[in-house]
């Protein structure tokens, strides 16, 4: 994307062919599209199960709702534990295919043990271990994203690939609703589709994403590349040392621990990870939101998997506006924002009359909140970090905010059991507001060019 004829400069966004003249560069690179397809189909199969976990475990099982709230916290919480781990390894063996393949097999290899697994101790384990999975992959993964994107477009390609992601959201738990209203035994029905989904995930991983990504230059990159370099005496030296010298240079330095810990000394990533903490302590999980809102409205046990259809079809159609609105007029504006949807959202659930149009309009905000934030957090650290350490920042922020979120399940959970559902979403609906007030401060730009 940075790339300049010397006689005559090309046009921005374009690189030049042999006899052709200037040829538009892709606005989104192959690997996204590829790794689009990959989070598609797996979270088909998470989804899936996802979908009906939460009756299957209060309604079938008998789990209370702290219960529920501890298991759902620890279901996110082991995610956020291993994306350090995730992120690190990607970022020292320098193969975030790897690492990430790993990942996507380990939390496929979990999915049938789902029909053998009827107690919530079995349960409990399996579901750690495709958490564990998910949190090994979430950090390559956004790595591989972020080094085969310019970074003024690092925002619509991060919505590009939750767009599609968003789309097996959006036919998981449509495929459920479909499993349970034609099969006899629909939980196990839904676990063994979602296993051989998840198979399908990880051979499309394996043949399309490509092994390597080389970081794509920043401008002060391809202008310092593009300086000649002052003429010095030149040396006589031997074939053999100067081949060795050239392979010296051009293998990276290893990537330590020490070097991973330091980058919570660059003040933007800090923030960040600052903000995406206070976020999160006050964001209830997407399972406790559809119960919820299944409760304040009367909706039938049968239709509870539509529930997710809501907020992912919003996610899908504004995943990608909200990208590439990011990248224009900055990500802390349009992340803020986000938050502010949501607790839209608690407000409705909390005051609002039942009117028949509540669900859709909870859920169409739980979507934009979606939209603005997921894709446009990881846009903003991967503008703060290095490239040799991209995904390793990536982790850091992924696991403070799954962490938080992990407190927060805990938390509400123990509310809605002691106090009742009303009192609980109050305070979480009162600690997001402080929380965003805290956050657009800390994120304010400190200088007239940092706008992002």
């Amino acid at each position: 994307m940075y790339l300049a004829d010397r006689s005559a400069p090309a046009p921005e966004g374009a690189k030049t062919a042999p006899d052709r003249g200037p040829v538009r560069a892709p606005a989104v690179a192959s690997t996204v599209l590829a790794l689009g397809a990959v989070s598609m189909i797996t979270d088909i199969s998470s989804e899936m199960v996802t979908a009906v976990l939460p009756l299957y475990l209060i309604a079938g099982l008998g789990l209370s709702p702290l219960g529920f709230g501890a298991l759902d916290g620890v279901y996110n919480g082991v995610s956020a534990l291993v994306q350090l781990t995730g992120g690190h390894l990607a970022d020292r063996v320098r193969n975030h295919k790897l690492i990430a393949g790993i990942g996507y097999g380990l939390s496929a290899l979990c999915k049938p043990l789902l029909l053998f697994a009827h107690s919530l101790g079995p349960i409990s384990v399996i579901l750690t271990l495709e958490r564990t999975g998910k949190g090994l992959r979430t950090a390559p993964r956004d790595a591989l994203i972020s080094l085969s994107t310019p970074p003024e477009l690092q925002g619509r390609a991060f919505g590009v690939h939750r767009a599609m992601d968003t789309t097996g959201a959006l036919l998981g738990p449509l495929a459920a609703f479909l499993i349970l209203s034609l099969t006899v035994d629909g939980y196990d029905a839904v676990f063994g589709v979602s296993a051989c989904v998840a198979v399908l995930g990880v051979v499309v991983l394996m043949l399309f994403v490509p092994s390597g990504v080389d970081p794509v230059p920043t401008p002060s990159a391809a202008s310092a590349k593009a300086t000649p370099a002052k003429a010095t005496p030149a040396k006589a030296t031997p074939a053999k040392a100067t081949a060795a010298t050239a392979r010296d240079a051009d293998r990276p330095a290893p990537v330590r621990l020490r070097d991973a810990l330091g980058l919570l000394r660059l003040p933007r990533l800090r923030n960040l990870a600052i903000c995406a903490v206070l976020l999160g302590l006050t964001t209830v999980s997407d399972a406790f939101v559809y119960l919820l809102l299944q409760r304040r409205t009367g909706i039938g046990d049968q239709w509870f998997p539509l529930m997710p259809l809501g907020t992912a079809a919003v996610f899908l159609l504004l995943a990608v506006p909200a990208g590439a609105l990011a990248d224009r007029i900055g990500r802390r504006t349009v992340f803020l924002t986000g938050h502010a949807l949501l607790l839209a959202g608690y407000a409705l659930l909390l005051w609002a009359p039942a009117w028949p149009a509540l669900p859709f309009l909870v859920l169409a905000l739980h979507g934009m909140f979606y939209a603005a934030t997921d894709g446009v957090l990881p846009a903003a650290v991967a503008a703060t970090v290095p490239g040799e350490l991209r995904a390793t920042g990536m982790a850091l922020v992924g696991t403070g905010q799954a962490l938080a979120r992990f407190g927060c399940s805990l938390a509400f959970g123990a509310a809605w059991t002691l106090w009742g559902t009303g009192p609980a979403l109050a305070a979480a609906a009162a600690g997001l507001l402080c929380c965003a007030a805290v956050a657009g401060f800390v994120l304010r730009p400190s200088a007239p060019q940092d706008t992002r």
